[in-house]
């Protein structure tokens, strides 16, 4: 069983990426399996640079495989904001909540609907090789909380083809649609054809 290292504390993400590891004859390990790490200051300017960054310092610490990922949502009306700064965008130690009332006050201005994809980026990095891939789920943002499932802006982002919100959809469901499942997939088969 090959190993590797998910450069995450993120309890709900390890999980997910677990299954999605599932039956491929990987064995997706977390640092808390080796004492666990400090927080990485995400310094990059875009999901890639942050992704990447994450996965050397992992593995440069523990010399193993090592997989990481960096994620966000993207507003058209916005430029693309809250971007990088999706988790801290109300400010440092704010909720959840606090992000989703500042997104919703700044698109009182716009019209109708509010188009929005999550976006995220995923990487491989065995000390030599770096492998990378994409996902997305597109949707558009509404301006109430809908749905008790998720986190982050899953209550006011509902994906296209869909009239539930994410908060709304049942976990297992949500992961077969989500951005990072989409991500995580195509890079487990890159690291499958690289390495078989």
């Amino acid at each position: 069983m090959k190993q590797i290292l998910f450069a995450t504390g993120n309890k709900g993400k390890l999980k997910e990426v677990r299954n999605i590891f599932l039956g491929s004859g990987i064995e997706i390990l977390s640092p808390d399996d080796f004492g666990g790490i400090d927080e990485i200051e995400e310094n990059g300017n875009s999901f890639e640079e942050n992704s990447i960054l994450k996965a050397r310092i992992v593995n440069e610490k523990f010399s193993i495989p090592t997989i990481a990922d960096d994620s966000g949502l993207s507003v058209e009306q916005l430029e693309g904001r809250p971007g990088i700064y999706s988790a801290r965008y109300a400010g440092e130690n704010c909720t959840f909540d606090d992000n989703n009332h500042k997104l919703i006050n700044e698109l009182k201005e716009f019209s109708l609907p509010h188009h929005a994809k999550f976006v995220c980026f995923a990487v491989y990095f065995d000390g030599k090789k770096l492998l990378k891939s994409e996902g997305f789920l597109h949707g558009k943002i509404i301006d109430e909380f809908r749905g008790e499932h998720g986190f982050g802006y899953d209550p006011i982002f509902i994906p296209d083809g869909f009239h539930s919100t994410l908060a709304e959809i049942e976990l297992g469901a949500k992961n077969k649609i989500s951005h990072r499942s989409a991500a995580f997939t195509k890079l487990k088969e890159m690291i499958l054809n690289e390495t078989s």
